[in-house]
Order: C-alpha cells, then structure tokens, then sequence
C-alpha cells in the first residue's frame, strides 16, 4: 500500500516514527511534509494528505500535530477524506473496522511514540468491516458529502 504522511512543526518529532512503522510493514511512504521544525499552518499539510488519499494517489494516509485535533478537523473538509483521531490502539481498530476511517490523526503533545506506533500498526492492519450495518453508516456518511 502507498501511505500518505503529513505533518506541522508539532507533530514533526513523530514524524520518523511513523515512516518506520510504515516501512516495517512493507508500505510505501509518500512524505507531504514538513520537514523541519520551522512553524507552518497544519492546515495546509492536512489538505495535501487528504486530497492525495480522497484521490486514490495513497490507500490511506497518516497525520500528526501537536494534538492530533486541527488535523482530522481541516482532513474532514476534503471530500473521500475520512480522518480520525485515534491515539490508542482500540480506537485505532474502530476507525478502520467500523468507520472506515482512511487518514489517522495522532498528537505528538498528547500520546507517547510507543502507543503512537502501536495505535499506527493497529490502524494499517485493519479493514472496514463488511458487516452490514456498519456499510449502511458509512454509506449515509457518503450520502452527507454528495448534498453539499
């Protein structure tokens, strides 16, 4: 799979731990940035990764602020783009399994890289389940999308 990063000047600490868990696994990064700690707007990085994984270019996508929060709110405006913030790993599972999250949002400030990495693999090993009811909820989900 061809996984999508993106970072601001506050998640860029987790940044390389996040490429490892993603390589580890035997998936393709594709960095959208940052690559310092110089501040810039999350906004702008959120957007990037989010058209990159609403436009098929990446499976899924990762990104990581100081929070975890600005990230999944600018993801979350990009039409496809279904991000999540899970910075455990049961939450992680729930937002692939049941929701069919498609970017995860950790905070670098707020979980540890351990549990980072952790809630990371648990996200990139799970599937959307096909289990109806949870289909019929996502699918009102892409319902909201296409009246706007």
């Amino acid at each position: 799979m061809k996984i999508a990063i993106g970072c601001d000047h506050g998640g860029f600490s987790l940044k390389s731990e996040v490429i490892g868990v993603i390589e580890s696994l035997g998936h393709e990064v594709v960095d959208l940035g940052t690559c310092s700690l110089e501040p810039v707007d999350y906004v702008d990085f959120a957007v990037s990764v989010a058209e990159t994984v609403a436009s098929g270019q990446a499976d899924l996508g990762v990104l990581t602020c100081g929070t975890g929060i600005g990230m999944s709110i600018a993801a979350n405006k990009i039409t496809g783009a279904y991000a999540a913030r899970a910075e455990d790993c049961y939450s992680a599972r729930m937002a692939r399994l049941h929701n069919g999250a498609n970017i995860l949002c950790i905070g670098a400030r707020t979980t540890g890289p351990e549990l980072a990495k952790e809630a990371l693999r648990t996200f990139l090993t799970n599937e959307p389940s096909p289990d109806e009811r949870h289909a019929r909820r996502r699918a009102k989900i892409r319902a909201l999308e296409a009246t706007k």
